[in-house]
């Protein structure tokens, strides 16, 4: 048993955490909840975890300052480039003879838990690239660590940072800055980025794309519904989904569709 975190302080902070984010810890993970905790209160210099148990359930900033230290935001340039292709060679395609058979040219793509940033700027200069100039495009951007919010706005990333990006894109979509590279007005501006808890409605509405990879994962079946519901309700019809490569929708309750196409698996809002 963990001295620090015994079972009856893993179960409140646990419960807690869950309750305000849909994060769930198991016994599986509950040395990283711990470790957190350590850092926190010698960071903070709190003496004991009931009084930081108290800050938490009375302060709201103090929690998103817990639900930042406690997710984990591991993320690339152009991730799982076969889920990018799909966007290319097989989204784009279905909304753009969509959109012009409505007579519309605006495109709403959110990438939830958008982590530092890489992936809405990836979405944003495969946009760039691929849709026809007289669309416009709007992508939403949100996460619940507000550090890595800070990050993602910026759009400064070192070299070490820039794998996985086309050449042709390194050179149109950034300018190079010290020993790393920052994205240009041009990507900045089709994004907002926003602090946003999965747990609420996020007040999106007529989405055609939604990415959401490698979040879900973290959550329980019940806060996993709940989120995807969420998604749904925030969608246009034949509008598409996004979640990670080992994530699946399989056995929920939900009205999405799987879709197989060449590059990859997506789901798909038929409505």
């Amino acid at each position: 048993m963990d001295e620090f975190l015994d079972d009856k302080e893993f179960t409140r902070f646990k419960d807690v955490i869950y309750q305000a984010s849909g994060i769930t810890f198991t016994d599986a993970n509950r040395i990283i909840l711990s470790s957190r905790l350590r850092e926190i209160l010698r960071a903070s210099k709190i003496d004991s975890l009931n009084a930081y148990y108290d800050l938490i359930t009375k302060d709201k900033e103090e929690m998103k300052l817990l639900l930042d230290s406690v997710t984990t935001n591991l993320t690339s340039f152009f991730r799982n480039i076969a889920q990018f292709n799909t966007l290319e060679h097989y989204v784009f395609p279905e909304l753009i003879k969509k959109k012009r058979a409505a007579g519309e040219t605006k495109i709403k793509i959110w990438s939830a838990g958008c982590s530092t940033g890489e992936e809405p700027y990836s979405i944003a200069m495969l946009a760039r690239d691929k849709l026809p100039p007289s669309f416009t495009l709007e992508i939403l951007a949100s996460d619940l660590s507000l550090k890595c919010l800070m990050t993602a706005k910026e759009g400064y990333y070192a070299g070490s940072k820039i794998s996985g990006i086309p050449d042709s894109y390194l050179t149109r979509f950034f300018t190079k800055s010290q020993d790393g590279y920052l994205i240009t007005d041009e990507i900045k501006n089709l994004i907002k980025f926003d602090y946003h808890n999965l747990n609420y409605d996020s007040g999106n509405r007529g989405l055609d794309v939604v990415f959401c990879r490698n979040v879900i994962i973290y959550f329980d079946s019940a806060a996993q519904e709940s989120v995807i519901e969420k998604f749904y309700n925030s969608m246009n019809n034949q509008s598409f989904l996004f979640i990670g490569h080992s994530e699946s929708l399989f056995g929920m309750n939900t009205k999405f569709e799987f879709l197989k196409t060449e590059w990859s698996c997506i789901y798909q809002k038929k409505g």
